[in-house]
């Protein structure tokens, strides 16, 4: 008994460290509707902002956590529900996704900006000391961090229950969630309150933030993965609680700590611990999200005043007067033109690289088209999808000869496999549920698929050679780009023939209402394989033509938080739309480079351009990019019919015109 809880305990406070991500998730949710992704991100912020009023300001102990868990915290969780989700509040689940990816990105990579990106070495703790053993429970040492960690979130949990249950601020928190709608008729103030409840969940973030701080021995200001590393475990422990029990959260990821502790002790050591170990919350997190009851309910939930609600405003439409589309036909034919003579001629050699990424990314971003703009299914993990078609066509490269461009083929295959056997897995679950289950796989994909030599290579990655083509070598940068080119060019007629085809129609319905496009007939589990399949594919050859370019890739090169990032990028500039796909690509490679020309500080602010333009997701499904665009087009238009009636042409359209500005005035 003693052997047991000697490998038992250790992992009581290794749970509660679990039971932070998972309690603060639970609490989001429950008080605001939104499954916060950023909820990482706002931690990582409070523990720098903590670590700084400790070590640079030389504020006590008290007194900086004061300021970043009471103060700074609960005001940017404030300003969160006051600037975006408080004008969202019934938007779709991918919209409110989309919104916390967005902030998920911008926050990390706006503290190197000010504080600078040097790395903070042993990082202050709260409390108690984590290198002093405070006492021995069977015969178990039990040190100052691990000691502190439980007691405070055993304590703050059981205080936030009650807080919830017991207090007329807590029941109205749950109303407003419920139905803001059946809240507001009671006279409940559903502004306020939900400003309150984003103030509680961003001081829980704050305190998961600096409790986790001992555990990092070093705190770099652009690197937020220390904190959402344990995004998996928290993620298992929520799902398990069903998204609604704060206790259960809590109970879970002690659970999950405990048997993780149990496999480490018992397991022997080497190829089976290291298979095994990693795994284990991954296939918890899947069975609990693909067989879990309690979460399906949470799709079906709806609010029962939802029909009160007049008709979303439509999607600005492109409202574009007949003389403009042979002008925009023949300028997009001369800027291919215009781009090819300027690749192969006079663009310096390192923004040929650039554009080659471009092109590249252009492709993968194609994959966000076909699975978010078409299908209206939101997937975090097209990234992972792009380095199995990286890794891929590598291996088969440097194992069986094969051709790049055989192995890109063959690399894109594998990836649509791994897309159909996702969407098998997850016929039973959509929305929220889906969503997770991909980010899911590149958790798991970055913690254990790509970490081996016959998959991503390990440490040393995996060499991607330029393709040869008979007597045509593309090793030299221009002659690649001129290959990158037409490679996207076929694909992106690919998505064009899909989206113009009765399988786009079909997505297009699957998007508008799955249960109206089943109504129909429509087979949603087919519909959402094929697409899925379709775009993991198309991601898997952007990778490898990645790849190909720089000569080799490894697992940083895909990890999770660049699927993140991808799906910001493309929201910004146009999901539904080809081109939208290859303006973010080319955006984010020439970006980039001009970045290279800014001081250092300003590393990785990239993102952050684009996480802003994520965040208009909700009013502008579109694209905010796509929407200017079109409603420059239909000024435009607007103005050829002015001229056209003032001479009484037969062309003029007002009536056009009119249904153009209704649906922008409808945008605001």
């Amino acid at each position: 008994m003693n052997t047991f809880l000697g490998y038992a305990l250790p992992g009581i406070p290794y749970g509660c460290d679990f039971a932070l991500m998972a309690v603060g998730l639970v609490i989001t949710f429950r008080t605001t509707g939104v499954f916060n992704l950023a909820f990482g991100a706002q931690a990582f912020a409070a523990a720098f902002i903590f670590d700084l009023l400790v070590r640079s300001q030389g504020l006590p102990v008290w007194a900086a956590f004061v300021v970043a868990v009471l103060v700074v915290s609960p005001a940017l969780g404030w300003s969160f529900d006051r600037l975006l989700f408080r004008h969202i509040p019934t938007a779709s689940t991918t919209a409110k996704v989309v919104s916390a990816v967005g902030l998920l990105i911008a926050i990390p990579q706006t503290l190197p900006v000010l504080f600078g990106s040097t790395p903070r070495l042993d990082p202050p703790s709260l409390w108690l000391d984590p290198s002093r053993i405070v006492f021995h429970l069977f015969s178990t040492p039990v040190n100052g961090g691990e000691l502190s960690t439980t007691v405070i979130t055993v304590g703050v949990v059981l205080a936030v229950v009650v807080f919830l249950r017991r207090s007329p601020v807590g029941l109205e928190m749950r109303a407003v969630v419920e139905s803001r709608r059946l809240a507001q008729l009671q006279g409940i103030d559903a502004a306020r309150v939900s400003a309150g409840a984003w103030a509680l969940s961003s001081a829980m973030a704050g305190l998961a933030g600096v409790l986790l701080l001992p555990l990092t021995a070093e705190l770099v200001p652009s690197d937020p993965l220390q904190f959402t590393s344990l995004l998996v475990a928290g993620l298992t422990a929520a799902a398990v609680a069903g998204m609604r029990s704060i206790t259960g959260a809590l109970g879970a990821a002690v659970a999950l700590g405990v048997l993780e502790s149990l496999l480490r002790a018992v397991l022997p050591s080497g190829v089976l611990a290291q298979a095994v170990i990693p795994a284990f919350p991954f296939v918890v997190l899947v069975a609990t999200l693909v067989g879990s009851p309690r979460l399906r309910q949470l799709e079906r939930r709806a609010d029962p005043l939802v029909g009160v609600d007049p008709p979303p405003a439509p999607p600005a439409t492109s409202v574009r007067d007949r003389r403009l589309e042979a002008p925009m036909r023949w300028g997009f034919r001369l800027l291919v033109v215009a781009f090819v003579v300027s690749g192969l001629t006079w663009v310096p050699g390192y923004w040929v690289t650039s554009l080659s990424e471009g092109l590249a990314l252009s492709v993968v971003f194609l994959s966000i088209t076909l699975i978010t703009g078409q299908s209206g299914q939101l997937s975090l993990c097209q990234a992972t999808f792009a380095g199995i078609g990286a890794f891929g066509a590598g291996q088969l490269a440097a194992h069986l000869g094969l051709s790049v461009l055989v192995g890109a083929v063959v690399g894109g295959l594998i990836a649509a496999g791994a897309g159909a056997f996702l969407a098998l897995l997850a016929m039973r679950i959509s929305g929220l549920l889906l969503t997770l289950l991909t980010l899911a796989f590149a958790l798991f994909a970055d913690q254990f698929l790509f970490q081996y030599t016959w998959s991503g290579g390990g440490l040393s990655g995996v060499v991607v050679p330029r393709p040869v083509i008979g007597p045509i070598d593309f090793g030299s940068d221009r002659s690649f780009m001129m290959l990158a080119l037409v490679v996207l060019m076929l694909c992106a007629g690919l998505v064009l023939l899909v989206q113009r085809g009765t399988t786009g129609r079909y997505l297009a319905a699957m998007r508008g209402s799955e249960t109206g496009a089943a109504s129909l007939g429509i087979n949603l589990l087919r519909a959402r394989a094929t697409v899925f399949a379709m775009s993991a594919g198309l991601a898997g050859v952007g990778g490898a033509m990645f790849g190909s370019l720089y000569h080799s890739v490894s697992a940083p090169s895909f990890d999770y938080v660049y699927s993140l990032a991808f799906v910001v990028v493309v929201v910004s500039t146009g999901a539904r739309r080809v081109e939208g796909a290859i303006q973010a690509g080319m955006a984010y490679a020439l970006i980039a480079l001009a970045l290279t020309y800014a001081p250092s500080r300003l590393d990785g602010i990239e993102p952050v351009l684009f996480a802003l333009g994520a965040m208009t997701y909700a009013a502008h499904p579109e694209g905010i990019v796509e929407y200017q665009k079109r409603k420059w087009l239909a000024r435009v238009s607007r103005l050829l019919a002015a001229a056209d009636a003032r001479r009484g042409a037969p062309g003029a359209r007002p009536g056009l015109v009119g249904t153009s500005e209704a649906a922008h005035a409808g945008h605001g």
